[in-house]
Order: structure tokens, then C-alpha cells, then sequence
């Protein structure tokens, strides 16, 4: 079973609904997700906010923490996941954010990600260093996030 299968089969079977928010993934998240036969029985849908902009008036990620930090940070990545979670109505949401290359950005090397959750079990955000070029950190970033999220809607309390 693929890692999306398995996400889709654990919501499904929690009565749980999930969403994305995704900058450096740029919607290949929610198309690995709803590759899955029956993934609308979770599914609500996806922002990609790949500007400051989005991520503040759509997302709802705070001007100033933008301003300061940049979008390549954990609290964004959190921030992103909660805004997702709050405007798609969803119990839960996972988000994207990082330098996927070919050049740094921000101060950030290439394969800098971090990944964000937000639900009823809390939130929390995950920092990965990648390697490759910018499909193979694209790529893992989306395995990563399915299974982060696939996970966190496991735990009895969170469901």
C-alpha cells in the first residue's frame, strides 16, 4: 500500500478530514493524496501559497513572523498548517515550506524544509535537510509529509 493509501485508509477510517498548505511542494502533496481511489472521503481540498502574500491574506501567516523569519522557518510551517486547517474546516492539516533549490534562499541552503502539522492533537513543525536535486526534494518532502500526517491521525487521542 503507498504511503497516500495508507493515509486516506487511517482517515477514513477515523472519520477524520485532512488538507494541505504547500509552498515548496507546489500542489504535488494534495495530487499524491487524491491519486488514491476514495481519497474525498478525507480529502477537503489544498492552498498553495507560494508567495508572502498568500501565505499572509489566505493562510493567515502573521506579516510580521514573515518579515522577520521569511517563509523557510518552523513557526511559518505551523502557521501555514493551522490556517489551512481553520479555512478548509479540516480536522487536520499538513504544510510545505523550504528551499527546493537550485539556489539557496533566504540564507537557506538547498533541501533546508520544514514540515507542518496542525489538529486536534496539537501542532508541531519538523525541520528536514535534503539531499538531491529540486523533483528529489520536492518528492521527499511530499513522502515525508503524508507520513507525519498518516501518523499523527493514528494516535487514539487524536482522532
Amino acid at each position: 500500500m503507498s504511503r497516500a493509501a495508507d493515509l486516506v485508509r487511517r482517515a477514513t477510517e477515523r472519520g477524520l478530514t485532512v488538507g494541505t498548505a504547500e509552498s515548496l511542494t507546489g500542489g504535488a502533496l494534495a495530487a499524491e493524496i487524491v491519486s488514491v481511489a476514495g481519497a474525498s472521503a478525507c480529502f477537503a481540498g489544498a492552498v498553495v501559497s507560494y508567495t508572502h502574500e498568500v501565505k499572509e491574506r489566505i493562510l493567515g501567516v502573521p506579516h510580521a513572523l514573515l518579515e522577520e523569519r521569511g517563509a523557510v522557518d518552523p513557526d511559518v510551517a505551523t502557521a501555514m498548517a493551522r490556517g489551512a486547517r481553520q479555512r478548509l474546516g479540516v480536522d487536520w492539516a499538513v504544510s510545505t515550506t523550504g528551499v527546493a533549490g537550485p539556489e539557496p534562499h533566504d540564507g537557506h541552503a538547498v533541501g533546508t524544509v520544514f514540515v507542518g502539522i496542525s489538529g486536534p492533537g496539537g501542532e508541531r513543525s519538523e525541520r528536514l535537510d535534503l539531499h538531491g536535486d529540486r523533483a528529489q526534494i520536492r518528492r521527499a518532502t511530499v513522502e515525508r509529509a503524508i507520513d507525519m500526517l498518516a501518523t499523527q491521525i493514528s494516535f487514539p487521542a487524536n482522532a
